[in-house]
């Protein structure tokens, strides 16, 4: 690899991409982002793919995090967005985490619950679900470590309990939701003991979840990648939302569904159409009108954005790995590592005919596959806004000069497309003005931001959308106007009739008014989630099952934080949690190095044998690449299989079988020996 000056660098990426799609034609070419853009990113690099280049092959990391989530809203609600806010904390007297190990993952958020509950340690009550009891279980008062998998089974045997017990909220579900008497028609053989039995749990435990959460004034359910990475991930979200349609929980302050972004923009990647379905203003690829609208924004001939979904990330991967894409490029994430069943991401990168690869870090598992390797500016270094988990658009100024000759992503990106013959389009001069180009897609859209504007940000703060008009003061929660408010200096309802994804028009709130949801009868939906099994069970040659997550010192793939010798003491390796009676089958103690093994390779850890860990199951963190050793990488064993809606990969859960290292016998029989020698000694 040699060093040539931007100008070079741009000119050729761009002739080769033009080279690629006058050979092979625009699905030759594909894009993978990621939710650490600011976005102004997504939507330069939305506006280059989608509409210019003509393919939809464009898609993210978030992909591998929230599209769940996002088909979870937009089916039930009618629309992607979380409705509730951070605020809403305060006032709940009940928090439902599930598949969220927030103590780690989002610990300031995690401490807010902390702080509600210490307050008033008697009336509010917090329901943990996950297969290991983590740090945030310690605040439990009913701790549920079900079955990895199972989590529709719990809801839905939930949902029995409530509507037995007469917690349904009949006025609400009667007046604003559809659905409810065909899920109850489904749900009527739920024995609830044989639901407890699917899940692993006690049938007293899961009547006790039902009963803290129907009596509660107030529900928070928040989950993140638990639910979301799975083949039953999207029926896992509506379960979710069907419990808090049921009980009326929605819309108020102190309950709702609120479902947890793994990065610091997925949420504004959404709203941008930072995904291979989605088109700016939460409109979709596969809706005519959506991308009409767009075209003539854009200035761009009718027709060009594809009707068809591109290609999801895991599908965008095997994809080029086939030889069916030609040209890569891939900006601020790390692939090789985060995706599953990295074997097969290895293979495409050693077949594209040009790999493009944007990053602040080198070398990285991804960087060192790259035929263009290009500098870009960390946050610190650019400004730009991002939106998070709550609808809140944050403008993030620039605080140092880049190093070096790092550019900001969009900057990178809209220098490739000028230099493609688009100069029209992308003669951008600052972050700011692509974002008031990005704002007037979202004018009269459910994810309003025509009233925002980076001066408005510098001067005011953050705001939640929708915002629709310069002197609207933001939107603290959705839906809010079906209830009469008990709070009513805490949210504001005044905002715009906005056009529903459908296109059709819905009141979305006005002053004194009713708020409804984004669906062409202003009505949510429930959903009957059927329960699927993950896609592997534990069998003979594969008898455990192997989930995967994140540690309170790491982020992703360690690009940033490995870097850190305070951030590694608490794990300088990979480990494995396995539970003991796992452990003395495979006479394993705490300390060895063990081999884990999947259906496509292997890993090597340290064991770490505890009772936090169900039986039957084990933990690995993920954040380790193969540039940290041979046999680091968790997502070596992993496998691919995804949600057919949300086409997420199933990432929590795999079978594998747990051996002593290859070798390592040897080892443990020379460090015994060698203890044994310094007690004759002693």
């Amino acid at each position: 690899m040699r060093s040539v000056t931007w100008e070079e660098a741009t000119e050729h990426i761009a002739a080769e991409f033009k080279r690629i799609v006058e050979e092979h034609g625009p699905d030759a070419v594909a894009f993978y982002g990621s939710g650490q853009f600011t976005t102004e990113d997504y939507y330069v690099a939305n506006k280059l793919l989608k509409g210019f280049i003509g393919t939809n092959n464009f898609d993210a990391n978030s992909r591998l995090c929230m599209a769940s989530a996002v088909a979870g809203y937009v089916s039930a609600l009618g629309s992607d967005g979380p409705p509730p806010a951070y605020e809403d904390i305060d006032h709940a007297d009940c928090f439902f985490l599930i598949g969220s190990n927030m103590a780690d993952c989002h610990p300031v958020l995690f401490n807010r619950i902390k702080r509600r509950k210490k307050r008033d340690p008697e009336n509010v009550k917090v329901i943990v679900v996950d297969p290991r009891e983590t740090s945030t279980a310690a605040i439990a008062d009913l701790f549920l470590p079900l079955r990895p998998g199972s989590d529709v089974v719990l809801l839905n045997g939930m949902m029995r309990l409530l509507s037995d017990t007469g917690k349904i909220d009949r006025e609400f579900v009667d007046e604003h939701t559809n659905g409810f008497e065909e899920l109850m028609q489904a749900s009527s053989h739920v024995s609830t003991a044989a639901a407890a039995k699917v899940c692993g749990i006690s049938e007293s435990d899961l009547i006790q979840a039902a009963r803290i959460f129907g009596g509660a004034n107030g529900v928070l359910s928040f989950w993140s990648m638990g639910l979301n990475q799975s083949v039953n991930g999207v029926a896992k979200n509506q379960a979710v939302i069907n419990l808090h349609l049921a009980t009326g929980q929605i819309g108020r302050p102190g309950s709702g569904p609120f479902s947890l972004t793994g990065q610091p923009n997925a949420m504004g990647g959404r709203e941008v159409g930072g995904l291979s379905h989605l088109l700016p203003g939460y409109r979709t690829v596969t809706n005519a009108v959506h991308r009409q609208e767009v075209e003539q924004f854009w200035g761009i001939p009718e027709g060009r954005i594809a009707e068809r979904p591109g290609l999801a990330a895991v599908d965008m991967f095997e994809a080029a790995a086939r030889g069916e894409i030609k040209a890569m490029w891939i900006m601020c994430t790390n692939p090789v590592v985060s995706m599953p069943n990295i074997d097969v991401v290895e293979r495409a990168m050693e077949r594209l005919e040009l790999l493009v690869v944007t990053d602040a870090y080198h070398p990285t598992d991804t960087t060192q596959y790259a035929h263009v390797l290009l500098p870009a500016a960390q946050w610190s270094e650019r400004d730009g806004v991002m939106t998070n988990s709550e609808r809140r658009i944050t403008y993030l100024p620039r605080m140092v000069d880049p190093v070096g000759q790092a550019k900001p992503d969009w900057q990178i990106l809209a220098g490739v497309g000028a230099a493609m013959g688009f100069a029209h389009a992308f003669s951008y001069e600052s972050a700011g003005q692509v974002f008031d180009e990005f704002t007037q897609l979202t004018r009269g859209r459910v994810c309003d931001y025509s009233g925002v504007s980076v001066r408005r940000l510098q001067s005011e703060g953050p705001l939640q959308w929708p915002v629709p008009h310069d002197d609207h003061p933001g939107t603290v929660r959705l839906y809010s106007g079906l209830h009469i408010d008990p709070y009513p200096k805490s949210d504001n309802k005044q905002f715009s009739r906005d056009e529903s994804p459908t296109g059709t028009t819905t009141s979305a709130g006005t002053e004194g008014g009713a708020t409804v949801f984004a669906t062409a009868d202003g009505k949510a939906t429930f959903h009957t989630p059927v329960f699927v099994p993950p896609a592997e069970l534990p069998n003979r040659k594969y008898p455990l099952l192997l989930t995967t997550g994140r540690l309170r010192n790491q982020w992703h793939t360690m690009t940033r934080t490995g870097k850190s010798d305070s951030l590694l003491k608490g794990a300088r390796q990979p480990y494995l949690e396995i539970h003991p009676v796992d452990a003395v089958r495979r006479q394993i103690e705490s300390g060895d190095v063990v081999e884990i093994r999947s259906r496509r390779g292997r890993v090597w850890a340290e064991a770490r044998v505890t009772e936090k860990i169900r039986e039957g199951a084990c933990f690995m963190p993920f954040h380790w690449g193969r540039l940290a050793g041979p046999y680091s990488a968790a997502n070596n064993v992993t496998l691919a299989e995804v949600d057919p809606v949300s086409k997420e990969p199933e990432l929590k859960a795999c079978a594998v079988e747990v051996r002593l290292r290859p070798g390592y016998e040897a080892i443990r029989a020379s460090k015994l020996f060698q203890r044994l020698t310094e007690a004759v000694k002693k």
